[in-house]
């Protein structure tokens, strides 16, 4: 047996555990749950900022280690577990295996499941539109570009035309004159610079901390994932004023700086309706869709020139994502209409509603819905073009004895309450699981004795 299913393992994280749920893990039957990663970790506590214990968050640190170093032996990089202790110590751990289907979630309990062997959402599938008429911008001077920046930089070290041809075959793209000009004269290696300070002001003649050519890249969908429940209800919008189409990536948004924040500075080879092919744009890191307009073409970046117009967006149609609550959207019928893509209904103080206003909407393929704000789950099996779903369990359980679960689904997930049975939420999705015939979550019991809590 692996080290990661030894109770010697896990026993200071079990202690820790322990006095931080005491008065919950007293009454008995019950169970907390957590999780533990490469780099994060998650541990239930009965009041949020307590105290670890004995050793406060070194000692908890130092638990958590313990656990992760056995990671190895079985190619492990993140674990959930369930603890159940009786009062004398007796100690039950059910360590977790969520298996492929299953996407780490919050805390101890399941994250997204995988119904369909490498799905993604929707907008993650979406690719770059052609619009005639974008051409390059009246400023993108390639011939200017390279003189400014020798002018700034002298002495700097350039890429050779075998460098960049190598990135060109590694890519599959023909770089832009402008980016071909830009690396001429500046390759990007810290190993060219004396110290920090010389790099710095390299970059600043730039505009931004430039990548060397073997780290370009293409921002792709691909890279930039996409957690389910999350990005089920982004959705990719872009309008006739739009200067940067609104995808989460393209083969053609070339990645070749950073703002020094970790947002990605890309050039724009397939640009929005009032946009212009090799624009510049930021992608940023806390966004999962869309990117902002910078400079409409390199060589403004590099002189500092301001794009012509903004890339502000104004909607004058019903967004493709409703919000329906106490604060967002009033109702399931002000939220309807034929764009529509993500319905998410949350805190409800008025009477559950019915999902009638939905039913046939061509578009709609997200529903989620908070604990008790459907009046009838089973309307759900009317929406035959979903992909994904999110309910708390009892709802679940109405549309699982009813068969009423759409078999369009790419993925589902379950808003599991704070006070909830761990073991009872594995089973239900397991249960989701099945249905598919996709790998179930599976555990690991391990047994031991912790003593008596002091």
């Amino acid at each position: 047996m692996s080290s990661l299913h030894d109770f010697a393992t896990w026993e200071p994280l079990l202690r820790i555990v322990r006095a931080q749920n005491a008065d919950r893990l007293a009454t008995p039957g019950a169970r907390v749950s957590g999780r533990v990663g490469l780099g994060s970790w998650s541990l239930p506590r009965e009041t949020f900022g307590r105290s670890s214990g004995n050793g406060g968050m070194q000692a908890e640190h130092a638990a958590v280690q313990r656990v992760t170093d056995t990671f190895a032996e079985t190619g492990a990089e993140d674990v959930s577990f369930v603890v159940e202790t009786a009062p004398d110590g007796r100690t039950v751990l059910r360590v977790r295996d969520v298996g492929p289907a299953v996407e780490h979630g919050i805390g101890g309990a399941p994250g997204a499941l995988l119904l369909v062997e490498g799905a993604v959402p929707e907008p993650w599938r979406r690719l770059p539109e052609s619009y005639p008429g974008t051409v390059p911008a009246p400023s993108a001077d390639p011939a200017l570009l390279e003189r400014t920046l020798r002018e700034r930089l002298p002495g700097t070290v350039g890429a050779t035309e075998a460098e960049i041809a190598e990135t060109e075959d590694r890519l599959g793209i023909a770089l832009p004159e402008e980016l071909k000009a830009l690396y001429r004269v500046i390759r990007g290696r810290w190993a060219d610079f004396d110290d920090y300070e010389e790099a710095s002001r390299a970059y600043e003649c730039v505009g931004c901390e430039l990548l060397p050519l073997a780290e370009l890249s293409v921002a792709d969908a691909a890279s930039r994932p996409g957690y389910w429940p999350h990005a089920a209800v982004e959705a990719v919008e872009t309008l006739p004023e739009s200067a940067v189409q609104g995808l989460v990536g393209s083969p053609g948004w070339i990645v070749f700086g950073d703002n020094g924040g970790g947002d990605r500075i890309a050039l724009d080879l397939t640009p929005g309706p009032a946009g212009h092919v090799g624009q510049i744009i930021m992608i940023s890191h806390e966004e999962s869709v869309g990117a902002a307009l910078i400079a409409d073409s390199l060589t403004d970046m590099v002189l500092g020139v301001s794009p012509r117009r903004s890339d502000d967006r104004t909607w004058e149609h019903p967004p493709a994502v409703a919000w329906v609550n106490h604060s967002g959207v009033p109702s399931v019928e002000a939220a309807a209409h034929p764009g529509l893509e993500a319905l998410s209904i949350g805190v409800w103080e008025k009477e559950p509603v019915s999902l009638e206003p939905v039913m046939g909407l061509p578009r709609l393929r997200t529903l989620t819905a908070y604990p008790g704000a459907l009046a009838d789950p089973r309307e759900i099996a009317r929406l035959t073009g979903l992909e994904f779903l999110e309910l708390c369990p009892e709802d679940w359980r109405v549309l699982l004895d009813a068969d009423a679960v759409p078999r369009s689904l790419k993925a589902a997930a379950i808003e599991v309450p704070s006070q909830h049975d761990p073991l009872a939420v594995t089973a239900l999705a397991n249960e989701i699981l099945a249905l598919w015939d996709r790998p179930l979550i599976t555990e690991t019991l391990v047994e031991g004795d912790l003593g008596p809590l002091e």
